[in-house]
């Protein structure tokens, strides 16, 4: 059996190590590109995060930050799903086996069980697929994908009028605090 004194050594070691008093970090994420339209256009419904199939040089523009996602969207094809209108710049310094077409279709790396959903919810309700950013996590690429359904331009009214007015509350809130 060990002494009182042999266990408040290993426990003081332990504290000072910093070991046992540590919060488990979380994925280190980092933002690529954003669709801000898509908000605004759109109501959200749903998202999923799913991977991204490139090639060559395009994750090194990825990294720099070269991609664009204005007019993106996705669609479910024989059992796949490929994203449509996202543009990566060729990276500067590659070659020629590194480039390939800015505008081409990318898969999207779904579970067979979730393209399954995807697919039908878009047939039955008329919705669409559309990327909301790209992003790192954890050093591999990633899209947040949304099911949303089109927005009319007076419900866009509405919902601006209705962020201004919570906005609105809450700068009277913080000033009545005060």
């Amino acid at each position: 059996m060990p002494t009182k004194t042999s266990r408040n050594k290993s426990a003081a070691s332990a504290s000072r190590s910093g070991a046992a008093q540590r919060p488990a970090a979380g994925p280190v994420i980092r933002r690529v590109s954003q669709n801000r339209r898509a908000r605004h256009d759109y109501d959200i419904l749903e998202t999923f995060e799913c991977g991204i199939e490139l090639r060559g040089a395009e994750v090194k523009s990825l990294r720099a930050g070269q991609m664009t996602l204005q007019d993106a969207y996705a669609r479910v094809d024989r059992g796949q799903v490929w994203l449509l209108g996202a543009h990566v710049a060729p990276y500067e310094y590659a070659n020629g086996f590194g480039r390939v077409d800015p505008d081409r279709p990318r898969k999207l790396l779904l579970h067979r069980r979730q393209i399954d959903e995807l697919s039908g919810r878009v047939a039955q309700q008329s919705l669409t697929l559309v990327p909301l950013s790209v992003y790192f996590k954890d050093g591999i690429a990633k899209v947040e994908l949304a099911v949303a359904r089109g927005r009319k331009t007076y419900d866009k009214r509405h919902a601006l009028a209705e962020r201004d007015a919570t906005r609105e509350m809450a700068r009277v809130m913080k000033e009545h605090q005060r």
